[in-house]
């Protein structure tokens, strides 16, 4: 049986689109420092993941969201960090508010990017989505969905 050290843990990752860009935090503190990542967090017990996507954009970035959908998962194994979480990714649209370091301990800076002009290094999860399913953040793909 797994003990709570090595348990697998339960991730969001919420890609909000903007005039066809995407809204990326760079981390500090946790693990995937200085990496570029979506907002998101834990998936609290009884929470559903489009619940869990609203309260932690408001949290972290101060703004909201709509047309909340779920979108693909990832299987997320930081080695060195000795984490083990499945990511999932809800797709959402800006709604309002401005966009603001809400978490200072957890995100040096929020900005959008263009599809084509991601920052680099990207946190494990988005880099394992984009790998799997490169298509998700086209602009094509966006005016999808």
């Amino acid at each position: 049986m797994a003990s709570r050290a090595n348990a697998v843990r339960v991730g969001t990752g919420v890609l909000i689109f903007k005039e066809k860009k995407i809204l990326l935090g760079k981390r500090v503190g946790a693990h995937g420092a200085h990496t570029w990542a979506p907002p998101g967090g834990h998936l609290e017990f009884g929470e559903e993941p489009e619940e869990c996507a609203k309260r932690e954009v408001l949290e972290e970035v101060g703004i909201e969201i709509k047309n909340i959908r779920r979108g693909p998962y990832t299987n997320d194994i930081f080695i060195s960090e000795k984490k083990h979480y499945i990511t999932l990714f809800i797709l959402a649209d800006y709604a309002s508010g401005e966009v603001e370091v809400k978490e200072r301990d957890k995100c040096e800076q929020w900005d959008w990017f263009a599809p084509e002009h991601l920052p680099g290094p990207l946190f494990l999860p988005l880099q394992n989505l984009l790998s799997h399913a490169p298509s998700i953040l086209s602009p094509y793909f966006i005016e999808c969905i």
